[in-house]
């Protein structure tokens, strides 16, 4: 009698509620859930032996084939099982736009009338894909399109690797490279739409597929997480799937970031980078980047400055382990907030880096077609009724609930 495997998604992390089934009960599973441990399950479900599952998770991953029939080296009666048992379904494109600099935006259907974007970064020495992890983000930072739009759901692990699936074999395929081992994404960035760690059971499985050197072998060091500061979620990563780690700090006193990242009421600055600290044990890099976006009028004057300078090199004890990455703000016309003059985030760069801090201006791409930082917005059908608080003057975040 053939068996399969159902995971509940938590399995996927904690590997705990694998139930065996028969055909006829049998749920089709979409293997761009499943990390490698998982999709080792998933097989031993079959009746197969762990090295099949490692075989299967590269013609997915490596070869960005979806046809089993293809899979070559898979006895043929496995792969009539996958028949039945499996598939492996990528995301629905609705929209390609190409920026002048050679910036990419994909649009993707999600399903129930929500759509996220995904944004290809083209460099001479590297390839970053920004890759969203929610429909939405329930965050609400006044200076982000996302978050403008509100929250519907979650993506699941195969929404989050999809796009990575699709980007690298797209791109192959248009470069020419066919099913060669070259990567075209070297560096992935999970600075898309959403809070990462408010979909962390989603999220981790995703980055352990990244990692993977049997699917697309990125660098702990070249995968980065960016959060606006769910504390108990930081530690948690560093124990889970330890990768590079971006903190959107954007204020440097609470007073501040209370208004700009509303989450700060729950987690203020301080026990955010305490829990920074701590993560450090774990990653692969010794420094925390600290992303500042730079409203005019707003965090950008010299008290700013100098505050921020306080907080990162306080007069006593040690100096706080980051590179601060300050990026021009990209306005969006509800945001009724306007991008510091070039002049401006010179003096404020020329100041941290005087301060003998390690200080970058983030450099915009893609600001043609709407793919730039904060820009973000795809299509959300949004479940958190954010624009009837926002009439009534409302705190605009949800992400408390959530965290």
């Amino acid at each position: 009698m053939l068996v399969v495997l159902s995971l509940g998604k938590r399995a996927l992390v904690r590997r705990s509620c694998i139930k065996a089934l028969t055909l006829k009960e049998a749920i089709v599973q979409q293997l761009l859930d499943f990390d490698r441990a998982a999709m080792i399950e998933f097989a031993q479900g079959l009746g197969e032996k762990p090295f099949r599952a490692t075989q299967l998770f590269r013609w997915i991953h490596q070869r960005g084939l979806q046809d089993f029939e293809q899979m070559s080296d898979l006895a043929k009666s496995l792969r009539e099982k996958l028949k039945t048992a499996a598939h492996v379904q990528a995301l629905p494109l609705i929209a390609e736009h190409k920026s002048k600099d050679g910036v990419i935006k994909w649009l993707f259907d999600v399903g129930q009338g929500n759509a996220i974007e995904t944004v290809y970064i083209p460099e001479s020495d590297r390839g970053t894909l920004c890759i969203s992890s929610q429909a939405g983000c329930a965050v609400g930072c006044t200076f982000c399109s996302t978050g403008y739009q509100g929250f519907s759901r979650n993506l699941t692990t195969a929404e989050i690797i999809s796009q990575l699936w699709f980007a690298e074999h797209t791109l192959r395929k248009q470069l020419d490279q066919g099913s060669t081992q070259q990567r075209i994404i070297t560096n992935v960035v999970m600075m898309g739409m959403g809070e990462p760690l408010q979909n962390y059971d989603n999220l981790v499985p995703a980055l352990k597929i990244m990692l993977d050197d049997h699917a697309y072998g990125l660098s702990r060091r070249r995968t980065t997480v960016s959060t606006s500061g769910v504390v108990p979620m930081i530690e948690r990563l560093g124990l889970d799937a330890p990768v590079a780690l971006a903190l959107s700090l954007h204020a440097p006193s609470d007073a501040l970031r209370d208004e700009l990242v509303p989450l700060n009421r729950k987690y203020p600055i301080a026990q955010v980078l305490d829990a920074c600290r701590a993560y450090l044990r774990y990653a692969p890099r010794d420094f925390v980047t600290l992303e500042y976006c730079l409203l005019d009028g707003v965090n950008d004057q010299e008290g700013h400055i100098d505050a921020l300078i306080d907080l990162l090199r306080p007069a006593k004890g040690a100096n706080f382990p980051c590179k601060i990455n300050l990026i021009p703000f990209n306005p969006f016309k509800e945001s009724g907030l306007k991008r510091s003059n070039p002049a401006q985030i010179k003096r404020f760069s020329d100041a941290l880096l005087d301060a003998g801090l390690v200080c970058t201006v983030r450099k915009t791409r893609g600001e043609d077609i709407d793919a730039a930082c904060g820009q973000l917005a795809g299509e959300i059908q949004d479940r958190t009724s954010i624009h009837v608080r926002r009439a009534k003057g409302k705190v605009i975040s949800i992400a408390t609930d959530l965290s």
